[in-house]
């Protein structure tokens, strides 16, 4: 097991997406963030299921950079209560992995 992680989170939109993407990058808290337009969402939200078109970022970031990168998420996300999942990264390219550590250490 290594220390990346991948912390996935939707948008409503691709400039929201990419603003809020940018911004954790140059605060160091991702080293990278890939942009998926036109995913389809169904959900229940408030007791209705809702089905809305959205952007799912992919950030790359360090255990270590993980809690203040979804203090950052939720205080600039345009969402009520917005979608931050982090998944352990068990393996990979061992140069990729040693990039993401050193673009995200504090």
């Amino acid at each position: 097991m290594t220390d990346i992680q991948l912390v996935l989170c939707s948008f409503p939109d691709l400039p929201q997406a990419r603003q809020i993407g940018t911004r954790l990058v140059e605060k160091q808290l991702a080293a990278c963030v890939n942009l998926v337009p036109a995913v389809e969402s169904i959900f229940r939200w408030q007791g209705e299921v809702s089905s809305d078109s959205e952007v799912l970022a992919v950030f790359k970031t360090s255990a270590e950079r993980y809690p203040d990168l979804e203090r950052e998420l939720r205080r600039h996300h345009p969402y009520d209560v917005p979608e931050v999942v982090a998944l352990p990264v068990e393996r990979g390219s061992g140069p990729y992995l040693e990039w993401v550590c050193a673009e995200t250490r504090s």
